[in-house]
């Protein structure tokens, strides 16, 4: 069953808040990457916000697919958009504050953070969802 817009939420907070926190404590501990901030914590929050955002306008081009499904090339190049929009708000025009100035976090530090995480909550939602939520795909993304 295709998820519903309500499903595409759910199943993006719990992932993030989940699999997202899990992969960003090393970088936010200093293990990967320079210094321990709260700041990967922020861009988490932006993603996990923008996300709910970019989550309508994802459904609303689904009902123009025939099979109203979301195949994964559609989902690398919607994780590749919004790390466009997340960098652009919080490195390049810095209309999203983070705790520290925009001049101070590292591209590589900032690309490789997002590539983790993003990558991380795909292979879950890809696999471990399906295993620990064996209905979550035919409730529409659904788990509550």
């Amino acid at each position: 069953m295709t998820p519903t817009l309500f499903g595409r939420w759910q199943t993006r907070l719990l992932l993030l808040s989940t699999v997202g926190v899990l992969v960003s404590l090393p970088f936010a501990m200093g293990l990967i990457g320079p210094g321990a901030d709260s700041v990967y914590f922020w861009i988490l929050g932006y993603i996990a916000i923008l996300g709910l955002g970019w989550d309508v306008l994802y459904d609303y081009l689904q009902k123009f697919r025939w099979d109203r499904d979301w195949p994964a090339a559609y989902q690398l190049l919607a994780g590749i958009w919004e790390i466009v929009f997340v960098f652009c708000g919080v490195k390049l025009f810095g209309f999203l504050p983070i705790p520290l100035p925009k001049e101070e976090l590292p591209l590589g530090a900032f690309l490789t953070h997002y590539s983790v995480v993003w990558l991380s909550v795909f292979i879950v939602s890809q696999s471990l969802m399906r295993i620990l939520f064996p209905r979550w795909r035919f409730r529409g993304g659904q788990w509550l």
